[in-house]
């Protein structure tokens, strides 16, 4: 379910992070699920409990997920989840449009560029 590359460049908990994302925008996580918990993901993984929680207070502080105490983490509602992901998403785009046309990158190849990369994906 969750995979990760240790050698990778991206810290690993950024990695479990991006892989929850994934799972519940594309609804094979939905909402109420039960996530695995800390102790149980870190063993199936391989890795710090440490870096499960970390993970799991980030998808927390963005809305992905609920922590019920002595119940375990849940998925919450995908619809404020999606709102805030793409949110963010937008004011990361906002920024690198901005630094475009700071350095002189016209608005035109600005709008290609985002046509071509929109029509590859």
């Amino acid at each position: 379910m969750i995979r990760i590359d240790a050698s990778g460049v991206k810290p690993i908990y950024e990695q479990i992070y991006d892989e929850f994302v994934k799972l519940i925008l594309l609804d094979v996580l939905k909402e109420g699920d039960n996530l695995p918990s800390v102790r149980e993901l870190a063993l199936t993984l391989q890795i710090n409990p440490n870096t499960i929680q970390k993970s799991y207070k980030l998808l927390e502080s963005k809305k992905f997920i609920k922590s019920i105490k002595g119940k375990g983490n849940f998925v919450d509602s995908k619809n404020e989840a999606y709102d805030y992901y793409k949110n963010d998403l937008e004011k990361k785009l906002t920024v690198i449009v901005e630094e475009m046309m700071q350095i002189g990158i016209e608005k035109e190849v600005i709008l290609i560029l985002v046509e071509e990369m929109v029509n590859n994906a």
